[in-house]
């Protein structure tokens, strides 16, 4: 039977909520990622259509959060921000720590933050770059697309190598984090093809399935698991369009999926 998320840690696992929202339990540590707990409705030019499914309360307090960029509310909307700043521990890129303020800390792409298991342990947090539009769009003072956005790496002795690609589009990118980090075992990539139309002439913002596919085969991942592909309007594509892309790669038996807000093991 499919286990549901509740406070009870697992040893190695992941469950996706919807949007990019995931939580991670790793060596006894609970890591969630982009937390959106907002219900339906607008947020600015965005519509989110569905609330998530689970509350902050059964997610429970998280000892660390990764929050890969603040700017946009699909990422981090109000009840998520607050959910993050009641945390020990939030890592991002240095803009957006500094924005978001304490306990933020800002670690630079290709640097790592330390973070102690209850099981002895250490949980190393590479920051990763993300490119969030086009390769070819105009980028800011800081060389960003868009704005700045962090990917993550988690590795620890006994554990999975966990890639967690934030709203990143650019395959040059994924090449170049295969390059520079140790093997990924996990790939968790936000794949739905985010359009705006008023953003680089309506070009996708974060993977499409085709490219996701090969962001897989390029990192050589042995657990593929999507996230951040429904629960707004501006998403162009589902799982459905992702399995299918994945299946024309030959890359189906990558794929792991369940119900939002169940657990999907890492190990074994």
């Amino acid at each position: 039977m499919e286990a549901k998320i509740s406070l009870t840690r697992q040893d190695a696992a992941i469950a996706v909520l919807g949007g990019p929202t995931a939580v991670l339990d790793l060596g006894g540590l609970r890591v969630v990622v982009d937390p959106t707990f907002d219900d339906a409705g607008p947020h600015g030019i965005l519509t989110k259509t569905a609330g998530p499914v689970v509350a902050e309360d059964v997610v429970g307090p998280a000892d660390v959060v990764l929050v890969s960029h603040d700017l946009h509310p699909d990422n981090l909307d109000d009840r998520g921000r607050a959910y993050a700043l009641k945390s020990p521990l939030v890592v991002a890129g240095p803009v957006t720590a500094g924005r978001l303020g304490a306990p933020a800390i800002g670690v630079r792409p290709w640097d790592t933050h330390v973070v102690a298991r209850p099981d002895g342990g250490e949980l190393t947090i590479q920051v990763v770059p993300a490119v969030h539009g086009p390769e070819d769009a105009e980028r800011d003072a800081d060389g960003n697309v868009n704005c700045e956005v962090a990917g993550f790496v988690l590795t620890g002795p006994g554990l999975p190598t966990v890639y967690l690609s934030g709203d990143n589009a650019s395959i040059r990118t994924v090449a170049e984090i295969a390059r520079r980090v140790p093997p990924i075992d996990v790939a968790v990539l936000n794949v739905g093809a985010a359009r705006v139309p008023a953003r680089f002439n309506g070009r996708a913002l974060t993977l499409d399935g085709d490219r996701a596919a090969a962001a897989a085969a390029v990192l050589g991942a042995g657990i593929v698991v999507p996230a951040h592909y429904d629960g707004w309007t501006h998403f162009a594509q589902g799982l459905a369009e992702i399995e299918r892309a994945f299946d024309d790669a030959g890359l189906s038996s990558l794929l792991r999926t369940a119900p939002h807000g169940t657990w999907l093991p890492l190990q074994g």
